[in-house]
Protein backbone atom coordinates (compact mmCIF):
# COMPACT_ATOMS: atom_id res chain seq x y z
CA UNK A 1 0.00 0.00 0.00
CA UNK A 2 1.44 3.27 -0.97
CA UNK A 3 1.88 6.03 1.89
CA UNK A 4 -1.14 8.18 0.13
CA UNK A 5 -3.39 4.86 0.23
CA UNK A 6 -2.13 4.36 3.44
CA UNK A 7 -2.75 7.87 5.14
CA UNK A 8 -6.61 8.17 3.34
CA UNK A 9 -7.05 4.92 5.36
CA UNK A 10 -5.92 5.81 8.60
CA UNK A 11 -8.16 8.46 8.40
CA UNK A 12 -10.72 6.84 7.62
CA UNK A 13 -10.77 4.61 9.97
CA UNK A 14 -10.61 7.36 12.36
CA UNK A 15 -13.43 9.44 11.01
CA UNK A 16 -11.72 12.52 9.86
CA UNK A 17 -10.79 13.67 6.77
CA UNK A 18 -7.64 15.38 5.83
CA UNK A 19 -6.19 18.78 5.38
CA UNK A 20 -3.61 18.98 2.59
CA UNK A 21 -1.60 22.40 2.43
CA UNK A 22 0.57 23.32 -0.37
CA UNK A 23 4.32 24.62 -0.45
CA UNK A 24 5.96 26.23 -3.48
CA UNK A 25 9.59 25.20 -3.45
CA UNK A 26 11.76 27.36 -3.03
CA UNK A 27 9.73 30.09 -2.49
CA UNK A 28 11.18 33.09 -1.64
CA UNK A 29 14.39 30.44 -1.27
CA UNK A 30 15.33 26.93 -0.64
CA UNK A 31 15.92 27.16 3.16
CA UNK A 32 12.76 28.67 3.68
CA UNK A 33 10.81 26.73 1.77
CA UNK A 34 12.15 23.17 3.41
CA UNK A 35 11.41 24.51 6.78
CA UNK A 36 7.62 25.04 5.84
CA UNK A 37 7.70 21.89 4.65
CA UNK A 38 9.53 20.15 7.42
CA UNK A 39 7.09 22.17 9.97
CA UNK A 40 3.91 21.07 8.05
CA UNK A 41 3.36 18.07 8.91
CA UNK A 42 3.51 18.62 12.86
CA UNK A 43 1.06 21.81 12.20
CA UNK A 44 -1.25 19.51 10.88
CA UNK A 45 -0.92 18.47 7.22
CA UNK A 46 -2.23 15.11 6.47
CA UNK A 47 -0.60 15.32 2.92
CA UNK A 48 1.67 17.61 1.25
CA UNK A 49 1.79 19.28 -2.31
CA UNK A 50 4.76 20.61 -3.64
CA UNK A 51 4.97 23.16 -6.23
CA UNK A 52 7.43 22.72 -8.97
CA UNK A 53 7.48 26.38 -9.71
CA UNK A 54 6.93 26.93 -13.76
CA UNK A 55 7.52 30.21 -15.70
CA UNK A 56 4.43 29.40 -17.88
CA UNK A 57 1.62 28.07 -15.58
CA UNK A 58 -2.43 26.92 -17.15
CA UNK A 59 -4.19 26.73 -14.10
CA UNK A 60 -3.03 29.11 -11.59
CA UNK A 61 -4.05 32.23 -10.35
CA UNK A 62 -1.58 35.53 -9.65
CA UNK A 63 -0.85 34.18 -6.31
CA UNK A 64 0.78 30.83 -6.95
CA UNK A 65 2.42 32.59 -10.48
CA UNK A 66 3.96 35.21 -8.07
CA UNK A 67 4.88 32.15 -5.75
CA UNK A 68 6.44 30.15 -8.71
CA UNK A 69 8.48 33.42 -10.01
CA UNK A 70 9.83 33.60 -6.39
CA UNK A 71 10.79 30.08 -6.51
CA UNK A 72 12.12 30.19 -10.24
CA UNK A 73 14.17 33.42 -8.44
CA UNK A 74 15.26 31.33 -5.78
CA UNK A 75 17.08 28.72 -7.43
CA UNK A 76 14.62 26.18 -8.01
CA UNK A 77 14.86 23.57 -10.79
CA UNK A 78 13.81 20.05 -10.70
CA UNK A 79 16.85 18.57 -9.22
CA UNK A 80 16.60 21.40 -6.51
CA UNK A 81 12.97 20.52 -6.02
CA UNK A 82 13.42 16.90 -5.56
CA UNK A 83 16.94 17.03 -3.33
CA UNK A 84 14.22 19.18 -1.21
CA UNK A 85 11.93 16.46 -0.65
CA UNK A 86 14.75 13.61 -0.11
CA UNK A 87 15.76 16.66 2.87
CA UNK A 88 12.57 16.56 4.21
CA UNK A 89 12.44 12.47 4.05
CA UNK A 90 15.17 12.19 6.34
CA UNK A 91 13.11 13.13 9.21
CA UNK A 92 9.54 12.06 7.92
CA UNK A 93 8.96 9.00 6.14
CA UNK A 94 5.27 8.93 6.87
CA UNK A 95 3.84 11.92 5.27
CA UNK A 96 2.75 11.53 2.04
CA UNK A 97 4.31 13.90 -0.72
CA UNK A 98 2.77 14.67 -3.90
CA UNK A 99 4.16 17.47 -6.47
CA UNK A 100 2.08 19.54 -8.30
CA UNK A 101 3.78 21.12 -11.44
CA UNK A 102 3.68 20.89 -15.57
CA UNK A 103 4.71 18.69 -18.45
CA UNK A 104 7.63 21.38 -19.32
CA UNK A 105 9.99 20.87 -16.52
CA UNK A 106 8.94 16.99 -16.63
CA UNK A 107 9.73 16.31 -20.56
CA UNK A 108 13.10 18.58 -20.06
CA UNK A 109 14.41 16.09 -17.15
CA UNK A 110 13.36 13.01 -19.33
CA UNK A 111 9.92 11.19 -17.69
CA UNK A 112 12.11 7.77 -16.83
CA UNK A 113 14.41 9.47 -15.19
CA UNK A 114 12.14 11.96 -13.47
CA UNK A 115 9.75 8.99 -12.50
CA UNK A 116 13.11 7.17 -11.01
CA UNK A 117 14.64 10.26 -9.20
CA UNK A 118 11.11 11.06 -7.67
CA UNK A 119 10.45 7.76 -6.12
CA UNK A 120 13.85 7.91 -5.02
CA UNK A 121 13.49 11.20 -3.29
CA UNK A 122 10.38 9.95 -1.67
CA UNK A 123 7.69 11.65 -3.96
CA UNK A 124 4.19 9.61 -3.88
CA UNK A 125 2.32 10.98 -6.55
CA UNK A 126 2.25 13.59 -9.19
CA UNK A 127 -0.45 16.36 -10.34
CA UNK A 128 0.59 17.35 -13.61
CA UNK A 129 -2.09 20.28 -14.52
CA UNK A 130 -1.97 20.21 -18.05
CA UNK A 131 -1.62 16.68 -18.73
CA UNK A 132 -4.80 15.35 -19.87
CA UNK A 133 -5.42 11.51 -20.17
CA UNK A 134 -5.11 11.31 -23.84
CA UNK A 135 -1.32 12.64 -23.19
CA UNK A 136 -0.64 10.39 -20.28
CA UNK A 137 1.71 8.09 -21.88
CA UNK A 138 4.42 10.27 -21.35
CA UNK A 139 4.31 9.27 -17.70
CA UNK A 140 1.70 6.25 -17.32
CA UNK A 141 4.33 3.60 -17.87
CA UNK A 142 7.34 5.16 -15.41
CA UNK A 143 4.88 6.47 -12.86
CA UNK A 144 4.09 2.95 -12.29
CA UNK A 145 6.91 1.03 -12.38
CA UNK A 146 8.39 3.85 -10.22
CA UNK A 147 5.36 3.34 -7.70
CA UNK A 148 3.87 6.86 -8.13
CA UNK A 149 0.58 7.66 -8.11
CA UNK A 150 -0.79 9.64 -10.92
CA UNK A 151 -3.67 11.90 -9.21
CA UNK A 152 -5.77 13.23 -12.25
CA UNK A 153 -8.17 16.72 -12.22
CA UNK A 154 -12.14 17.16 -12.37
CA UNK A 155 -13.45 20.10 -13.51
CA UNK A 156 -16.94 21.32 -12.83
CA UNK A 157 -17.16 21.25 -16.70
CA UNK A 158 -16.22 17.37 -17.09
CA UNK A 159 -19.49 15.23 -18.26
CA UNK A 160 -20.04 12.24 -16.83
CA UNK A 161 -19.16 9.98 -20.03
CA UNK A 162 -16.08 11.81 -19.76
CA UNK A 163 -15.04 10.81 -16.15
CA UNK A 164 -14.28 7.03 -16.42
CA UNK A 165 -11.66 8.32 -19.16
CA UNK A 166 -9.87 10.92 -16.37
CA UNK A 167 -9.89 7.76 -13.91
CA UNK A 168 -8.36 5.60 -16.27
CA UNK A 169 -5.19 4.80 -14.63
CA UNK A 170 -5.56 7.25 -11.82
CA UNK A 171 -4.33 6.66 -8.22
CA UNK A 172 -4.15 7.47 -5.05
CA UNK A 173 -6.90 10.55 -4.66
CA UNK A 174 -8.78 12.52 -7.24
CA UNK A 175 -8.44 16.24 -7.27
CA UNK A 176 -11.83 18.02 -7.95
CA UNK A 177 -11.47 21.36 -9.10
CA UNK A 178 -14.58 23.19 -7.77
CA UNK A 179 -14.61 26.10 -9.70
CA UNK A 180 -14.44 27.47 -13.66
CA UNK A 181 -11.66 29.56 -13.22
CA UNK A 182 -7.95 29.80 -11.56
CA UNK A 183 -6.44 29.21 -7.85
CA UNK A 184 -7.09 31.59 -5.32
CA UNK A 185 -10.23 33.29 -6.55
CA UNK A 186 -14.13 32.10 -5.66
CA UNK A 187 -14.58 29.33 -3.34
CA UNK A 188 -17.80 26.53 -4.40
CA UNK A 189 -21.02 27.13 -2.54
CA UNK A 190 -22.17 24.00 -0.62
CA UNK A 191 -24.93 23.62 -2.87
CA UNK A 192 -22.50 23.14 -5.62
CA UNK A 193 -20.45 20.54 -3.49
CA UNK A 194 -23.67 18.42 -2.43
CA UNK A 195 -24.18 18.50 -6.17
CA UNK A 196 -20.93 17.53 -7.77
CA UNK A 197 -19.84 15.13 -5.37
CA UNK A 198 -22.11 12.04 -5.78
CA UNK A 199 -21.68 12.14 -9.33
CA UNK A 200 -17.28 11.68 -8.70
CA UNK A 201 -18.39 8.88 -5.73
CA UNK A 202 -20.64 7.14 -8.10
CA UNK A 203 -17.84 7.20 -10.62
CA UNK A 204 -14.82 6.60 -8.60
CA UNK A 205 -14.09 4.94 -5.14
CA UNK A 206 -10.70 7.05 -4.82
CA UNK A 207 -10.65 9.31 -2.46
CA UNK A 208 -11.99 13.21 -3.17
CA UNK A 209 -9.98 16.58 -2.59
CA UNK A 210 -11.37 19.68 -3.14
CA UNK A 211 -8.92 22.37 -4.17
CA UNK A 212 -9.52 26.04 -5.52
CA UNK A 213 -10.95 28.86 -3.59
CA UNK A 214 -10.59 27.48 0.45
CA UNK A 215 -9.01 30.06 2.07
CA UNK A 216 -10.30 29.80 5.45
CA UNK A 217 -10.80 27.08 7.96
CA UNK A 218 -14.67 27.41 7.84
CA UNK A 219 -14.38 26.70 3.88
CA UNK A 220 -11.76 23.98 4.35
CA UNK A 221 -13.81 22.16 7.03
CA UNK A 222 -16.53 22.65 4.45
CA UNK A 223 -14.96 21.03 2.00
CA UNK A 224 -14.43 17.84 4.34
CA UNK A 225 -17.76 17.74 4.86
CA UNK A 226 -18.24 16.96 1.58
CA UNK A 227 -14.81 15.34 0.29
CA UNK A 228 -12.48 13.48 1.77
CA UNK A 229 -10.14 15.91 1.79
CA UNK A 230 -9.21 20.20 1.55
CA UNK A 231 -6.33 21.51 -0.46
CA UNK A 232 -5.30 24.81 0.72
CA UNK A 233 -2.45 26.83 -1.65
CA UNK A 234 -3.41 30.29 -1.92
CA UNK A 235 -3.97 31.12 1.42
CA UNK A 236 -0.87 30.11 2.57
CA UNK A 237 1.21 31.64 0.31
CA UNK A 238 -0.21 34.86 0.84
CA UNK A 239 0.42 34.69 4.50
CA UNK A 240 3.86 33.82 3.19
CA UNK A 241 4.37 37.20 0.95
CA UNK A 242 2.64 39.50 3.52
CA UNK A 243 6.03 38.16 6.15
CA UNK A 244 8.66 39.22 3.17
CA UNK A 245 10.89 42.00 3.29
CA UNK A 246 10.88 45.29 0.58
CA UNK A 247 13.10 42.77 -1.22
CA UNK A 248 11.12 39.47 -1.18
CA UNK A 249 13.30 37.94 1.08
CA UNK A 250 12.30 35.83 4.01
CA UNK A 251 12.31 37.08 7.51
CA UNK A 252 12.16 36.19 10.91
CA UNK A 253 8.17 35.54 10.46
CA UNK A 254 7.87 33.71 7.80
CA UNK A 255 7.95 30.07 8.94
CA UNK A 256 6.03 31.07 12.18
CA UNK A 257 3.07 32.72 10.26
CA UNK A 258 2.35 30.06 7.51
CA UNK A 259 2.52 27.38 9.86
CA UNK A 260 0.21 29.06 12.43
CA UNK A 261 -2.20 29.51 9.62
CA UNK A 262 -1.80 25.81 9.17
CA UNK A 263 -2.71 25.19 12.91
CA UNK A 264 -5.70 26.88 12.27
CA UNK A 265 -6.94 24.98 9.09
CA UNK A 266 -6.03 22.11 10.42
CA UNK A 267 -8.02 22.51 13.50
CA UNK A 268 -11.06 23.30 11.54
CA UNK A 269 -10.68 19.99 9.43
CA UNK A 270 -10.10 17.85 11.81
CA UNK A 271 -12.59 18.80 14.20
CA UNK A 272 -14.96 17.47 12.13
CA UNK A 273 -16.35 13.69 12.38
CA UNK A 274 -16.98 11.81 9.32
CA UNK A 275 -19.07 8.24 9.40
CA UNK A 276 -16.37 5.33 9.59
CA UNK A 277 -16.84 2.77 6.73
Amino acid sequence: MSRIARRFATLRTQGRGALIPYVEACDPDYDTSLAILRGMPAAGADLIEVGVPFSDPSADGPTIQKAALRGLKGGSTMKRVLEMVSAFRKGDDETPIILMGYTNPIEAYGPERFCVDARKAGVDGLIVVDMPPEEADLLAGPAAAAGLDIIRLVAPTTPDDRLPVVFNGASGFVYYVSITGVTGTRTASTDELAQALPRLRHATDLPIAIGFGIRTPELAANAVRAADAAVVASALLNTLAGTLDADGKATARTVPAVLDQLRGLADAVHAVSKTVS
